[in-house]
């Protein structure tokens, strides 16, 4: 399927998902507590169905979920993907047995989870963690955790953290192991954080949190493979997220400009209002089709996927940035009051652009692939050139 194809029934099961949204999933988020984790709403989720395709569904899906629940309810869209983000390593890398324990909890909507990576000093420098996982006395088989993570979703309150420490100290990205922490441990404390999105995210604290071999996801040392391939999925979605609510924008816009009285007529009879909404209309496309591409790129197994994912995500969310700026812009001070839709996307669409690895983060991954795929083409010219020299001179 072309990337910048739908099939029918993909819009088909897109447009049934605006609707859920609207009308079940976002009554369940107006009586949230904004910083709080909605239960009833991740129970919904789970009701539906919506989080058992999180282990069932490609990176295209995916992004058609996030897209369409965004546009019509961005606390049920984030919640979906935090429950997916948290639970990913345990269905790609975990044991039977941590699978068969927790997954059955996050598909049904009764198990929170969350994905712990960032620090207070180890942000966007994703290999510089500091978390320490010191071996459990002299040649124990478990390990001790201790220090602190910050900016972490669903925390305090989610039922298990994927939590990534360094076991190897001076290693770099190669001492990192992820380990699936129950937030039942002991020595594991976490605080709310009071933030511009509305969504939960607080801190955690790690005070010899014990931790043993079975509790590791993947394979010690790996870790950072896991944290990569987990963010590889879900930076285009993090994309097709911000597309999701850079339509709504887009829509709530063209309603507005179309039946609003201004200077003797409509505004969008004004030239430079109707060139603003043709720019907005334009890039959100644009955005829409990269993202597609790249998850395509994603369920294909391409072998550009890094690149693709890090120019997906940087492209929609810089562009949802823009349309819901200028949004905001055309409908004036309205667009300001509590309660308006787009003061409501203005604080969401802002951390996109930081979370999962900045814009900055994606563009040193763009042109680091970018020469590494010039290298690659460099020298196998060359040695395509070696041989053919060879090969003249045998004869």
């Amino acid at each position: 399927m072309p990337a910048f194809s739908l099939e029918p029934a993909q819009t088909a099961w897109c447009a049934e998902l605006r609707t859920l949204a609207a009308d079940r999933l976002r009554p369940l988020a107006e009586k949230g507590e904004p910083g709080r984790v909605n239960r009833p709403l991740v129970a919904e989720l789970g009701r539906l169905g919506l989080s058992a395709r999180l282990f069932t569904s490609g990176a295209v899906d995916l992004c058609l979920m996030r897209e369409s629940l965004a546009y019509a309810c961005t606390e049920a869209e984030t919640a979906l993907a935090l429950q997916g983000l948290g639970a990913h390593p345990v269905h790609a890398h975990g044991t039977p047995a941590q699978r068969e324990r927790w997954l059955p909890g996050v598909a049904d909507g009764s198990v929170v989870a969350a994905f712990a990576l960032s620090e207070p000093g180890a942000g966007s420098d994703a290999a510089a963690l500091s978390l320490a996982a010191e071996r459990d006395g002299p040649g124990g088989s478990g390990w001790r955790l201790t220090g602190e993570k910050c900016w972490i979703s669903n925390a305090p309150e989610a039922d298990f953290y994927t939590v990534f420490a360094r076991t190897t100290p001076g290693a770099g990205s190669r001492g990192v192991t992820a380990f699936l922490v129950p937030a039942d441990r002991p020595g594991l404390t976490g605080s709310a954080l009071d933030m511009l999105s509305p969504h939960p995210i607080g801190a955690l604290r790690f005070d010899a949190v014990p931790v043993t071999a079975d509790d590791v996801l993947g394979e010690a040392d790996r870790g950072f493979r896991v944290a990569m391939g987990t963010l590889n999925l879900f930076r285009p979605s993090v994309g097709a997220f911000a597309v999701g609510m850079a339509q709504a924008a887009l829509d709530a816009t063209l309603a507005h400009t179309a039946e609003r009285d201004a200077f003797g007529g409509k505004l969008r009879d004004l030239q430079v209002v109707a060139h603003q909404v043709a720019e907005m209309a334009l890039r959100t496309e644009a955005a829409r089709l990269m993202v597609h591409a790249a998850a395509t790129a994603y369920d294909s197994g391409a072998p550009d996927v890094p690149k693709r994912v890090a120019m997906a995500k940087l492209l929609a969310t810089e562009t949802a940035q823009y349309v819901v700026d200028t949004a905001v812009q055309l409908h004036g001070a309205r667009a300001l009051r509590r309660g308006h839709l787009l003061e409501h996307l203005y604080r969401e669409v802002r951390a996109p652009r930081i979370y999962e690895g900045a814009s900055e983060v994606q563009r040193g991954i763009i042109a680091r692939e970018l020469y590494k795929e010039h290298t690659e083409h460099t020298e196998h010219t060359e040695r395509a050139e070696h041989a053919e020299h060879n090969d003249l001179e045998a004869r």
